[in-house]
């Protein structure tokens, strides 16, 4: 389990959000939810100890997440990426290797034969020899996914991956995303389209500049809470028409 206590953020002494406490549980696809500057990407930083935080505590199984770094994978969001970086589709899948190699030591016929397993898996091995900045966006999500494979995680931590991608690719990450929860790992993705959270997800994070809850996706989406971190007029759109449907 990843436990979130009592963790403040703040920006130029303006908090972001104050005393969020949260668990994510091994074994489950944990989405968050919450409306542009909520602070998602700020909490999975905090997790990533990327950011320094003002107060709180974060520890997965009792360990501080400084000790975990290395079973910690991390997909960022692909605007965030440098798409001009001279590297080809298996060099960077073979980048997920590095950190379990130890200094001074370079990938060997197990590490490449993983990327190459890696690749097979996302349906990308004739891309292979592409430089990354030639492939669409869901192509390019899935070559992070594979990277994320090889690197053989216990977490596995993803922003906003479907965003601008292709069904083809959404339906391939989620097969990975699935297979990982069957391996018992620690899933967590921050995510946009509210249509398909209690399709995609076990667990929901609904935040906004602190938890407005958390638990079984099924019992967390639902109107009270979708009204209080969005808007009561989405609320009422998104559930008015789950009622027409039905």
């Amino acid at each position: 389990m990843l436990n979130v206590k009592n963790l403040t953020v703040a920006y130029d002494d303006t908090p972001v959000f104050s005393d969020v406490a949260v668990q994510f549980n091994a074994g489950k696809i944990t989405g968050i939810i919450g409306p542009n500057g909520a602070g998602k990407s700020t909490l999975i930083k905090a997790i990533l100890n990327l950011i320094k935080v003002r107060q709180g505590k974060i520890d997965y199984n009792g360990q501080p997440m400084k000790s975990v770094q290395k079973q910690i994978a991390y997909v960022e969001q692909r605007k965030d990426l440098d798409l001009t970086f001279p590297i080809n589709v298996f060099d960077l899948v073979l980048t997920g290797t590095y950190g379990k190699l130890g200094l001074f030591k370079n990938p060997g016929q197990r590490e490449k034969q993983a990327s190459q397993k890696a690749l097979e898996q996302v349906s990308l091995t004739k891309f292979a020899k592409r430089q990354i900045g030639n492939l669409s966006g869901g192509q390019l999500q899935r070559v992070f996914v594979a990277r994320a494979i090889v690197q053989q995680a216990e977490i596995i931590i993803l922003d906003e991956p479907f965003v601008g991608i292709d069904l083809q690719s959404e339906t391939a990450i989620m097969a990975i995303l699935k297979q990982w929860r069957d391996e018992n790992k620690t899933i967590i993705v921050i995510h946009h389209d509210l249509n398909k959270v209690t399709k995609y997800f076990d667990d929901l994070v609904i935040l906004n500049h602190g938890i407005v809850d958390f638990g079984p996706a099924k019992e967390v989406y639902n109107p009270t809470n979708i009204g209080s971190a969005f808007s009561a007029d989405l609320s009422s759109v998104l559930f008015q028409t789950k009622e027409g449907v039905q």
